[in-house]
């Protein structure tokens, strides 16, 4: 894999900053998309239904890799 990215945003008003390989952004900006949401809000959506001991990264790595496997099934 290729070196981590760290991106910027506000979650709940708080300015945090996520650092993932380029490859896991890829699949999350077009979730975003596939969605019609804006990336933070796809962000947001992910954090909110993380449970408080999973890292936000943690939680940003399972999704992707929950949607790639949906849509391999295909």
């Amino acid at each position: 894999m290729s070196d981590l990215v760290k991106r910027s945003l506000s979650l709940s008003g708080h300015r945090t900053s996520v650092a993932l390989e380029p490859e896991f952004w890829a699949v999350l900006d077009q979730m975003a998309t596939e969605r019609a949401l804006s990336f933070a809000a796809l962000v947001a959506s992910i954090d909110a239904k993380r449970t408080p001991d999973r890292p936000l990264a943690s939680a940003l790595r399972v999704a992707a890799l929950m949607d790639a496997r949906k849509t391999g099934d295909d």
